[in-house]
């Protein structure tokens, strides 16, 4: 067996299958973590909170923003599944009208794409014979099976991933700090939240680790300070 063969016949193992699930997963964890922290520092930093109301803060804005990344995973995804559903409806349509037509788009495709027009012509009329929607929905539109919106995988990736990453800032609570050192410790336990949230997501995505990584470490930074900054506003101003 040569070396060709042995390539052709090994999985490349690419990753774009991921794509779907894995943006919402990423997304629906650092915003977990990212935004439970923050609400529970901007409580904690608005004046001697107890524990209690910090508490009841967290847990109370867990489970809303899970509730709400999940719907708008759905709603958001739902929308590029009825836009993509869409464009084969009226791509049935074209193929059921014009069939000369369209075999003869699909053949300037390839050509394009490098094919001689004798060959260009011969490939798109094997696929027209097997299944013409299916070979213009992925060469014309785009449309892959692996790549295809799926609402309620993205809804569940968001929500699990959101509280999985949510619960993550309560284990600064468990320490015996109060006042400012609790305040730092939940900032502390978030950032390690970030950073694995930030590697985890790199190495599903089979992207290098040092970017993404600092992307997301520094964006939560920002938003848990900014967070803490108003939340000693209100304190101060007795609101």
């Amino acid at each position: 067996m040569t070396v060709l063969d042995l390539l052709i016949a090994r999985p490349e193992g690419h990753l774009g299958h991921r794509a779907g699930w894995l943006r919402a997963a990423v997304l629906g964890a650092n915003d977990g973590l990212v935004s439970t922290s923050s609400l529970m520092v901007g409580v904690a930093a608005a004046s001697d909170t107890q524990v209690s109301a910090v508490l009841t803060a967290g847990f109370a804005g867990l489970a809303a923003g899970a509730m709400a990344m999940a719907a708008g995973e759905w709603v958001s995804v739902s929308s590029q599944s009825d836009v993509e559903q869409a464009d084969l409806d009226l791509e049935r349509r074209h193929l059921a009208a014009d069939p000369e037509g369209e075999l003869e788009e699909l053949t300037q495709i390839y050509q394009h794409r490098g094919l001689s027009r004798g060959l260009a012509e011969q490939v798109a009329r094997e696929l027209h014979q097997d299944d013409p929607l299916a070979a213009h929905a992925r060469d014309e539109l785009g449309q892959h099976e692996t790549t295809r919106a799926r609402p309620v995988q993205a809804a569940v990736a968001s929500a699990t991933s959101f509280t999985l990453g949510g619960l993550i800032p309560f284990l600064g609570m468990l320490g015996p700090a109060t006042g400012t050192a609790r305040i730092l410790l939940i900032v502390a336990v978030t950032v390690l939240g970030l950073t694995l949230a930030g590697f985890l997501g790199a190495r599903a995505a089979g992207a290098g680790v040092a970017r993404p990584l600092l992307r997301v470490v520094l964006g939560g930074s920002a938003a848990m300070a900014i967070t803490a900054g108003v939340g000693q506003l209100v304190g101060v101003a007795g609101v």
